[in-house]
């Protein structure tokens, strides 16, 4: 994610169509207020953890691709 390049420069968010035309500008503050929302969003989910069923059957995949390597040697 470093390598990854802003979209705009400057005070604003620019976004233009093909045409070159100006079609939509979110100030600072707009930016900052959604990423915090956004990560608060993402810090949610991350705090939940793997479900159960999804860790069993994870659980269950490992296991039958070490059978499966088991056979191939």
């Amino acid at each position: 994610m470093k390598n990854r390049k802003p979209f705009a420069s400057g005070p604003s968010m620019d976004l233009t169509t093909a045409a070159g035309e100006k079609e939509a500008s979110l100030g600072r503050e707009i930016q900052a207020k959604i990423g915090q929302q956004l990560r608060a969003v993402y810090d949610d989910v991350v705090s939940q953890g793997v479900p159960d069923r999804f860790a069993e059957l994870l659980k269950q995949l490992e296991q039958s691709g070490a059978k499966g390597r088991a056979h191939e040697s």
